[in-house]
């Protein structure tokens, strides 16, 4: 970032903790008064999906809009601790700071490493050690309880390959996925509800490591899966109209041609 947006940047973000600072004063807004960090965590889960979804849809402006509402709910809680007198929006860009500092010490300092695994052994190692001061002695005890199953599962994965838990190879993730699969299908034999849905829990897990292993995230990969579907599904409704059908009473088949129709448009 050039100089020059270093001081716009700056500036913006002054006259952004002026807005907030008016609406948290006496005569302010009653609904922002009346807010805590605990009752903004809601919106601001809300306002980051809507920024990831503005991101992997390749939307600049629909990005760019809603790094500026992340940005002023992060601005807006960290002035509600200030006012609290837990911390200041300081004392957290100075930690995050320090932090990036340490964990970089190849960019920062002068060590160097000779591979992405020597690189990640070192970062692992310095969050060991800034666990052991905040009390943190586990691997996991810094994974959020709060993520998504599908996101904790590919960080519980990474977080085990980076402490050398893991399988030997590739090939030995996909002779454990097929295991995996034969338990859930044995489970299922036996019309076993509860076993089926740990045994196919089990196969999810698998799967997303073999998918990590690959460069492939699995929260991303199924929410592209996602919009295709939804994007697909929504032309098939377009073609119904078009032609003046009620897609609802539209039979299975039927459906499935306007499906191979929209497909095969998407192709060309």
């Amino acid at each position: 970032m050039s100089e020059k947006n270093h001081e716009a940047s700056a500036q913006a973000m002054k006259e952004l903790l002026g807005i907030i600072d008016a609406l948290i004063a006496p005569d302010g807004c009653p609904w922002d008064k009346e807010q805590t960090p605990r009752s903004m965590c809601d919106y601001l889960a809300e306002e980051a999906f809507e920024l990831i979804e503005g991101i992997r849809n390749k939307d600049k402006a629909e990005a760019m809009e809603e790094l500026g509402d992340v940005m002023f709910i992060l601005l807006f809680i960290a002035t509600l601790y200030e006012r609290e007198g837990a911390h200041t929006l300081a004392d957290s860009i100075n930690y995050g700071a320090a932090k990036m500092i340490r964990r970089h010490p190849h960019v920062f300092g002068d060590k160097n490493f000779k591979d992405i695994k020597e690189l990640w052994d070192n970062w692992e190692n310095v969050k060991r050690e800034e666990n052991k001061k905040t009390g943190r002695k586990r691997v996991f005890d810094s994974l959020p309880k709060g993520l998504p199953p599908l996101l904790k599962a590919y960080r519980i994965n990474s977080k085990s390959a980076r402490n050398n838990f893991t399988w030997d190879s590739d090939e030995a993730v996909e002779i454990q996925l097929k295991e995996e699969w034969q338990e859930w299908q044995d489970a299922l034999a036996k019309d076993d509800q509860e076993a089926s849905e740990q045994e196919f829990g089990d196969y999810l897990f698998t799967l997303v490591e073999l998918g990590r292993r690959k460069g492939i995230k699995a929260n991303s990969a199924l929410d592209f899966a996602n919009q295709k579907f939804l994007g697909r599904f929504g032309k098939m409704e377009e073609l119904a109209e078009m032609r003046n059908l009620t897609f609802s009473e539209l039979n299975l088949d039927e459906m499935n041609a306007l499906w191979d129709e929209v497909k095969d448009w998407e192709e060309k």
